[in-house]
């Protein structure tokens, strides 16, 4: 079930938190929803699950506006919200049959629907015990199997490994691309290994503006926009191997990685690939070549250069 989000606008006093974005999210698609603390996710988030209505825009999930059929749409959404409002004092079991209840899950189906969210977010074991005893961890797989239990097309998960140890986060990192096979997935985060880890594309959100959209390879290549490589080449003079790459007409920039190395760092001119050159560069030569590796922007420069402004 698609999502689409048209020139959507929520203000705050004279604050807009969210400004005029568009964006729409696939069938089958894992969405990395990126921003730093206060860009505008929850906002968004919330207004796709019905929890606020923005003074401007259009939100369809699955063709079907949410303002103008609000009750079914709920239906077709599972929210798990940052802070995981979860009814401690109940045993597992009885909590997600009390929101299978809730969502309006048929009545026959409840037994079968429980133990099918307790498998699938690996909560058998702890399916007895009070939520109350519970680690964090698996507290935020019972938020998850409460946001499946009524089979939702649609999840919308806000910071889903907040406070979660390595291990933690590495499991429901994989829940969620288990789960993402399956269904439409918007995956809210500040954390930039969590959603290179886990989402099939990137949106990065800053200060209510989306600044950036795509694969996380076409981000950092969006960055770069040159290609540069990282290149050894043995059996011949250092400075005679570095002055033909400079005379190479593919190349724009060259440097060493370390003085009176073999390896150099080779920049592209424009959007041509130098990497054909170098190898036919190294045959005439006699040189040889024995690394040729691309030199990758990191997220976390592309996320720094988006969003310090």
């Amino acid at each position: 079930m698609d999502i689409i989000v048209e020139n959507l606008t929520k203000k705050y006093g004279t604050q807009k938190a969210v400004d005029n974005i568009s964006f729409k999210v696939n069938t089958g698609e894992v969405l990395g929803f990126l921003g730093p603390n206060g860009a505008g996710k929850t906002t968004t988030m919330k207004a796709i699950t019905t929890f606020l209505i923005p003074d401007e825009g259009k939100i369809l999930i699955g063709n079907r506006s949410v303002y103008d059929h609000p009750e079914e749409i709920k239906k077709q959404i599972g929210y798990l919200p940052e802070n995981n409002p979860l009814y401690e004092e109940m045993p597992v079991i009885d909590y997600l049959r009390f929101v299978a209840n809730i969502e309006g899950v048929d009545q026959s189906k409840i037994s079968d629907k429980v133990l099918d969210v307790i498998n699938v977010c690996g909560i058998e074991g702890e399916k007895h015990k009070k939520i109350i005893e519970l680690s964090k961890g698996f507290k935020q797989r019972v938020g998850l199997a409460q946001a499946l239990i009524h089979d939702p097309e649609v999840l919308i998960l806000d910071e889903p490994t907040t406070g979660l140890d390595p291990n933690q986060i590495i499991e429901i990192r994989e829940l969620i691309k288990k789960i993402g096979k399956e269904k439409t997935v918007i995956l809210s985060s500040h954390i930039l290994a969590e959603v290179e880890a886990t989402c099939d594309r990137i949106m990065i959100i800053n200060k209510g503006k989306i600044v950036a959209d795509g694969t996380s390879y076409d981000l950092r290549k969006q960055a770069q926009g040159k290609e540069i490589l990282k290149v050894t080449i043995e059996d011949g003079d250092v400075n005679k191997i570095f002055k033909a790459l400079q005379n190479l007409k593919e190349s724009e920039m060259v440097d060493f990685i370390e003085k009176s190395s073999s390896t150099f760092e080779v920049q592209g001119k424009g959007d041509k690939s130098s990497r054909r050159a170098i190898f036919d560069l190294c045959v005439e030569k006699g040189w040889k070549l024995t690394q040729m590796t691309f030199v990758e922007t990191k997220l976390e420069d592309v996320f720094r250069e988006l969003t310090m402004n």
